[in-house]
């Protein structure tokens, strides 16, 4: 797994933005870059070069779904990995979330080695 690319995470909870940080930092990536929010993130990653984002569904304005859906329809690296994480398990979530083209997906809580399975998983 290359931990030197480039991650995205996007969270509207400062909290949860420094647990994911840390859970990344434990796996050995170093270039970790946060957004508040999917019109922030969108901007972050329209200006950058990344090689995953992992996101949180529920936001406002911008939610990871609507993030994930921009992402996919824009030119640029539109088919980087993309990870949700989404504290329900819905199926019609699930559902609609691969549609959208989401690479994979983590239900709240979980831990360094459920993030390090999924992000192994996609890239």
């Amino acid at each position: 797994m290359n931990t030197n690319m480039k991650v995205l995470i996007v969270d509207d909870y400062n909290t949860m933005l420094r647990i994911i940080r840390n859970l990344l930092q434990q796996i050995g990536f170093k270039d970790i870059t946060e957004a508040a929010d999917g019109e922030e993130a969108l901007e972050k990653f329209n200006a950058d070069d990344f090689g995953l984002v992992i996101s949180d569904w529920n936001m406002e304005p911008m939610s990871g779904y609507d993030l994930l859906k921009s992402i996919r329809a824009g030119n640029k690296n539109a088919s980087v990995p993309f990870i949700m994480i989404t504290a329900e398990s819905k199926t019609e979530n699930v559902i609609k979330a691969k549609q959208a083209g989401v690479s994979n997906y983590i239900v709240k809580p979980f831990n360094a080695e459920t993030l390090k399975g999924k992000i192994e998983s996609v890239l």
